[in-house]
């Protein structure tokens, strides 16, 4: 069953590869979407993909790349948006 998650991930998470790490798994998993670092510090995530690949993605947010330091993760439904692909987005939001 396809779904969708909106995921904020809080902790060492922008200057240690998270988004193009975050891109590869993405990719690896065959989910769509987008990451993108917040103003915060933060890193926010939109992921659209089937149940069990959604699963193992969130899995791997809670711990990231090698030289992230993962303190805190929200992970809520969001509506569907039917992205064709995974990006990085440049743009910081507050």
């Amino acid at each position: 069953m396809r779904k969708s998650f909106n995921i904020i991930v809080a902790g060492k998470v922008q200057g240690v590869w998270f988004r193009s790490s975050t891109l590869r798994k993405a990719s690896d998993l065959t989910i769509v979407g987008w990451v993108r670092n917040c103003e915060n510090g933060n890193v926010e995530i939109h992921a659209e993909g089937e149940e069990m690949d959604l699963e193992l993605f969130v899995e791997w947010c809670k711990v990231g790349p090698e030289l992230a330091r993962v303190d805190d993760i929200t992970v809520y439904e969001a509506k569907e948006v039917r992205c064709d692909d995974f990006l990085i987005a440049n743009k910081s939001i507050g």
